[in-house]
């Protein structure tokens, strides 16, 4: 089963400030701001929804292929995304634009100061999804994350004309669209994606109740932090997923991306959404264990062994063929 996974490819800057913000601001001058923070750290990670969530299901040998813009910046990211089992030939490189770039600066009290630069992501609305699938030989499933609002809108669109199934997932754009937007991405999905503070948030926007939007799309996935994941069909009663065992917890930043890496490569294999779904957790637990959002590493014997603890012996069995060596 091919995969496509549209989404955000981005750098995120990150740095620390040893102070507090607060000390640093002047309640009457706060209409004339002009401040720099010396800070004491910085990280330089590599970041985005689709290039996260493809790196995952390539560290699962999924052989996801990324759909996304990027900039001439792109050539050191890519080969990381290569070597790791993504297929980037459908990355689209501005001639003009950087890739986006997240910087942000957290003081003492984990009080943050950031700002995003979409650069090349404005590009990712000029992708035909036909080009890809022609070049690989057709699209079984077109994941659709955060991006560019008229990517998101055009993917859709053109995945409904062509009759390509589409997994909705809008995740950081949901704050940002209208109802009427978060319609046309929902109606007819294969697969919709949230947590569960965005399922309300998606509730609440499109004016339609749990019902109704399960009526809309053919499998709801809404993920419920520490306590695991829910999967809904009609008709069906709800599979309920809970989390695999945490050795620590470094940080949560991409868990959501690891969990949906997971899914993806199970469906692409095949397996059933239950066994999906612990695939996700499995996944999600190993980024929360790491500082970065693709700095975690899959060893097969270790995986195979927590995931046997945390779904039992039958389950591994079942994705044991299929986790690459």
């Amino acid at each position: 089963m091919r995969i496509a996974v549209s989404g955000s490819i981005a750098n995120d800057h990150l740095m620390t400030f040893p102070g507090r913000f607060a000390d640093q601001l002047m309640g009457d001058q706060l209409h004339t701001v002009s401040l720099s923070f010396l800070v004491d750290g910085l990280d330089v990670r590599r970041g985005g929804v689709g290039a996260n969530i493809a790196f995952g299901m390539g560290q699962l040998g999924a052989k996801p292929i990324l759909v996304g813009a990027a900039g001439q910046d792109f050539e050191e990211y890519r080969a990381w995304l290569d070597r790791h089992g993504v297929d980037t030939e459908s990355v689209r490189i501005s001639e003009m634009l950087h890739t986006a770039r997240f910087v942000c600066t957290t003081d003492a009290d984990h009080n943050q100061i950031g700002s995003f630069y979409t650069g090349a992501m404005s590009e990712a609305r000029l992708i035909e999804l036909k080009t890809v699938a022609d070049r690989v030989g057709g699209i079984d499933l077109a994941h659709i994350g955060a991006d560019d609002p008229e990517a998101m809108l055009r993917h859709t669109e053109e995945c409904r004309t062509r009759g390509i199934p589409f997994a909705a997932d809008f995740s950081q754009q949901l704050a940002r669209m209208p109802g009427e937007e978060i319609r046309l991405l929902t109606e007819g999905a294969a697969y919709l994606f949230s947590n569960e503070y965005e399922k309300a948030l998606i509730e609440s926007k499109t004016g339609w109740s749990d019902e109704e939007v399960l009526a809309k799309v053919g499998t709801r996935i809404t993920t419920l932090g520490a306590r695991g994941v829910r999967v809904q069909r009609v008709g069906e009663e709800p599979i309920e997923v809970g989390c695999a065992e945490e050795e620590t917890k470094a940080d949560p930043t991409g868990v959501g991306d690891a969990f949906r890496a997971g899914f993806l490569s199970g469906l692409s294999w095949g397996a059933s959404l239950e066994r999906s779904a612990q695939l996700g957790c499995m996944l999600a637990a190993l980024v929360i264990e790491t500082v970065g959002t693709q700095e975690y590493t899959l060893n097969r014997g270790a995986f195979i062994e927590r995931f046997t603890k945390a779904y039992g012996q039958d389950a591994a069995d079942e994705v044991r063929p299929h986790i690459v060596p």
